[in-house]
């Protein structure tokens, strides 16, 4: 028995070691940080061979077995020519290397796309975006929450009903998937505020897309930084959106200084490349009649591989505004670096179908490669509940009911905030 025990635990041990092996293999290969032995496995394809070096001797011509047809130890291995197979075949068809390609430039570019989790959160976020974070939404969007005339009638049980619809009512399964209620409730919301549109008639002016690309590019501290990828569904507007500091407030930042977390890198978790294209797009054509970006609404992914903490969540919403904020910024007062004399405002909204971020940013200068000076402003009201429980199966535990069936605690301070960042602008 004890010969048995010794023997599985040495086949333990080697196990261990070769899945941890495998998972150093693994990381060096992709570039990413892998905690665990699970996560490195899955997912992920073998490493690549490493091609032994081929050993000239000047001189010398090396005996190859290149004339028997097959192997033969102790001769050398034949170097034949590369076959051509004389079409082309997608499928086997070697792409080419970056070094080759007519995008490839020496100095590497940081990418910031719609499934980064950058490691610093929003203490990263605001580095990269040169941007002073303030607790809570402007007094502008507080006062049209809280005003009474700008509330849908019959609000409450309306929100109640797109809640009930999206969580319980969407399916004939006994649980609707949570990509589809999330998309279902943020639909239900935007439907509810288009019957504003009735009492003011900026909204009028205002139009939505969903997946629209953006291309920014920026340099920070000699390094050059990219924030690319698909937003959302974005609300647009024929006009901009009114500057919510005052010139004193937008003055006073220039003492504010911007938290490091040394000796973490600003830069860690982006992704880095070489080919990459040095422009600004904001995903529109020239003469499109709503050109300003208003309201970025983005949702949590419903993948449990790629779902977002809410501090990751937070950066994204702060990274994906500033973009759309900085290269609309760059297409009306140029590419020169300076103080905007009529600041840049986006808002943000993300939900995951219950809990609620909200978020306003001020771009107040293109000057982002030093750390000194004026800096950008974003308001944050962070985790705001819409309701506390949704399910559709009550949860019993010792024949006691836990949570009943339905939904519970509504909360319709949360939807107040969402309606009133949908009425910025237009009140």
């Amino acid at each position: 028995p004890l010969a048995s025990l010794v023997r599985r635990r040495g086949c333990a041990l080697s196990r261990t070691s070769w899945k941890r092996r495998l998972q150093s293999e693994r990381c060096n290969q992709t570039g990413l940080r892998l905690f665990s032995v699970t996560c490195s496995l899955s997912g992920m394809g073998p490493p690549p061979r490493k091609e032994k070096k081929r050993i000239e001797i000047p001189g010398l011509e090396p005996i190859t077995y290149a004339d028997r047809m097959h192997f033969v130890p102790g001769l050398a291995k034949p170097q034949m020519p590369k076959w051509e197979r004389g079409w082309h075949d997608p499928f086997h068809a070697l792409g080419v290397k970056h070094e080759e390609m007519a995008l490839y430039k020496e100095k590497p570019c940081y990418m910031f796309h719609q499934r980064t989790k950058i490691l610093g959160g929003e203490k990263q976020a605001l580095w990269l975006t040169k941007s002073k974070l303030i607790e809570g939404l402007p007094e502008q969007v507080i006062h049209l929450a809280e005003d009474p005339l700008n509330q849908i009638e019959n609000q409450d049980d309306q929100v109640q009903k797109a809640i009930s619809h999206a969580r319980f009512w969407v399916t004939t399964q006994t649980e609707p998937t949570r990509d589809r209620f999330w998309k279902d409730l943020q639909l239900a919301y935007l439907n509810l505020l288009q019957e504003e549109s009735l009492c003011f008639q900026e909204i009028f002016s205002l139009s939505s897309i969903e997946h629209k690309n953006l291309y920014l590019i920026f340099r920070k501290e000699s390094d050059i930084f990219q924030v690319r990828g698909i937003n959302g569904l974005l609300l647009n507007s024929m006009n901009p959106l009114i500057a919510v500091a005052s010139k004193e407030e937008v003055q006073a930042t220039e003492t504010h200084v911007l938290e490091t977390f040394s000796p973490i890198s600003p830069k860690i978790d982006l992704q880095v490349t070489n080919v990459y294209e040095e422009r600004n797009d904001t995903g529109f054509r020239e003469g499109y009649p709503y050109p300003h970006a208003h309201t970025l609404y983005i949702t949590d992914s419903y993948d449990a591989n790629s779902k977002f903490k809410p501090e990751h969540l937070r950066a994204k919403m702060m990274m994906f505004a500033f973009g759309n904020a900085l290269v609309r910024a760059k297409l009306l007062y140029g590419e020169q670096p300076k103080v905007l004399e009529n600041p840049v405002v986006v808002q943000c909204v993300a939900t995951d179908g219950r809990t609620f971020q909200f978020m306003v940013l001020q771009l107040n200068t293109t000057d982002l490669d030093s750390s000194e000076g004026i800096k950008n402003l974003i308001w944050m009201d962070q985790d705001q509940l819409l309701y506390d429980t949704a399910v559709c199966v009550p949860i019993i535990k010792k024949k006691v009911v836990q949570v009943p069936a339905g939904f519970s605690g509504y909360q319709p301070e949360t939807f107040k905030k969402f309606l009133a960042l949908y009425l910025h602008g237009a009140v």
